[in-house]
């Protein structure tokens, strides 16, 4: 550590991952070099105002919501003296966020920030048991939910009362949050936090379904801004910023929050962005930088192709950012017969905070995915960590100014080997430095963006009273990259049926986040296990 933390509470500082169990770090660009002392949040938001600048629109919601820098600067502001004088926070605070993309949110996020706690945001489908499983493994004390989202984690309060304050907005009642922002002044003093003190923790379930907090700090958070955005995404001031990621995806809180921010441009919040939503939403706001899905993007081709809504059409949008699942050729194809624009392709992960590999639109090339981001260093290595030759299959590694670092976790020396982090990808790289996807090297199973564990819809299942035994994998679809497909061996006294399917699924939709349902489902009389009983996972993909 560089300097001295600012952080009270040390919880989740005492378990980082020791130095030798971290990946080594690289600072070589100038825009990399930040002082010992940061606030993300003064660097984001309050720099904008310092300069003369609060009145350049920053945020917009449907509904006629715009919000200036001084708006939002306002609002995180007073949420911040609510969370320290009546709700007790103390820096290192482990602050849990529950909301759909909406302005309320992102102040909420940067009222953490400016107060020195840690941010926790949680995806809007999570249920009870998934947000229980993070406030036991953040020990989350505090949190600020939209009170359209509240059912779910009242469940999972009261199950674990380490997460003893809990706030809602947009409730209008002598409770809610905006009635206490009223009691605040609109200037708060931001904690002067260290460059490494922890600002954020993101869950991923990973393969085993057990969630890994992935812990960044105040730099990492300046480091990928400074990075991919200016070196590839290329934005301007006057650019609007759309898209459909939540904000709780390290995707989505870069896409639609710091990186417009960081340029001082706006951003739209959809608390709904499915692809009809999008497509009405992109002319109504002039959006000119849209961030989705490959799923979404395929969707969408057509009809935006109807409504123009490209710039080399006469429309506005003129850079789309495909991530979180890997772009097929086709998709890129189609995409740009109908709307005139080359997207840009990026592959990022959660340990690594945002887009490490990637190529602009003069560069882009069919089924690759890009080359190393400045800032950065990516190889292909073997199963004994050497290098590969160009073509040659192997697992991607990179390095560079974020990385992993789990919450108290053995599985991050798994994903950090030899100063690499290695993000479960199987790539080969060309002889001009191009990568190119080939597949996960786990279990792990992504569906239209969402990365979800086998283990944890197996695991669902099994409570189903009807079913015995049950094996899941990923299979191909051509509209959402995969689909969760389940074997399931039913009870005695249970038979298969289309009905039992749509039982199975809507049980698993009302335990676990919608997104993670089977959706295929096949009965069979048993399944492939080894002589120890271990479920071959293989055996079924064979099939």
């Amino acid at each position: 550590m560089t300097t001295r933390t600012s952080h009270v509470d040390t919880f989740a500082r005492d378990r980082l991952p020791p130095p030798q169990w971290q990946p080594e770090f690289l600072f070589e660009l100038p825009e990399l070099q930040f002082p010992d002392r940061l606030n993300c949040a003064t660097e984001l938001l309050d720099r904008w105002v310092a300069q003369g600048q609060g009145e350049r629109l920053c945020l917009q919601a449907p509904g006629g919501v715009r919000w200036t820098y001084a708006d939002l600067q306002d609002r995180a502001n007073r949420i911040a003296h609510v969370l320290v004088r009546e709700m007790g926070l103390v820096p290192g605070n482990r602050v849990l966020l529950r909301a759909p993309n909406n302005p309320m949110m992102a102040a909420c996020w940067f009222a953490v920030m400016k107060a020195g706690g840690i941010a926790v945001a949680t995806m809007p489908l999570l249920r009870a048991k998934e947000l229980g499983q993070i406030i036991d493994k953040a020990q989350v004390s505090h949190a600020l939910c939209d009170a359209a989202l509240a059912a779910e984690l009242q469940l999972a309060a009261a199950q674990h009362p380490v997460l003893r304050e809990i706030r809602y907005f947009h409730e209008e009642t002598p409770q809610g949050l905006e009635a206490a922002m009223a009691r605040q002044s609109p200037s708060f003093d931001n904690v002067h936090t260290a460059a490494d003190d922890i600002c954020l923790i993101a869950f991923t379930s990973g393969t085993t379904g057990v969630p890994k907090g992935t812990m960044h700090f105040h730099r990492d958070v300046m480091a990928v801004c400074a990075c991919w955005p200016r070196h590839v995404l290329k934005a301007r001031a006057d650019d609007v910023f759309i898209g459909s990621p939540p904000l709780a995806f390290t995707f989505g809180l870069g896409g639609l929050l710091l990186f417009p921010m960081s340029i001082g441009a706006c951003s739209v919040l959809l608390d709904k962005a499915s692809p009809p939503m999008l497509l009405e939403a992109i002319p109504r706001f002039g959006a000119t930088v849209l961030f989705t899905a490959p799923t979404s993007y395929r969707a969408m081709a057509a009809q935006a192709g109807q409504l123009r809504i490209g710039a080399p059409r006469g429309g506005s949008l003129r850079k789309c950012v495909s991530a979180g699942e890997a772009l097929p050729v086709a998709t890129r194809a189609l995409w740009k017969e109908h709307t005139g624009i080359e997207m840009i392709d990026g592959i990022g992960s959660t340990e690594m905070l945002h887009i490490f590999i990637s190529a602009d639109e003069a560069h882009a090339r069919p089924g690759a995915t890009g080359t190393v981001v400045p800032g950065y260093q990516a190889c292909v290595l073997d199963d004994e960590g050497r290098p590969v030759p160009p073509g040659t299959l192997g697992r991607l590694a990179v390095k560079g100014p974020t990385g992993c670092r789990y919450l108290a976790d053995e599985r991050q020396r798994q994903y950090v080997q030899h100063g690499w982090n290695l993000t479960g990808d199987a790539y080969i790289v060309d002889e001009d430095g191009y990568f190119h996807y080939q597949s996960r090297t786990d279990d792990l199973i992504v569906s239209a963006g969402y990365n979800i564990a086998a283990v944890e819809v197996e695991d669902c299942l099994l409570q189903h009273p009807a079913v015995a035994e049950c094996g899941v994998i990923g299979v191909p679809d051509e509209q959402r990259g995969q689909i969760v497909k389940a074997f399931v061996v039913l009870r005695e006294g249970h038979v298969p049926s289309q009905a039992m399917v749509r039982e199975l699924q809507d049980f698993a939709k009302r335990t676990v986040a919608p997104y993670k349902y089977p959706r295929a489902i096949e009965f069979r009389e048993q399944l492939p296990r080894t002589e120890t009983g271990k479920l071959q996972q293989f055996k079924l993909r064979s099939v």
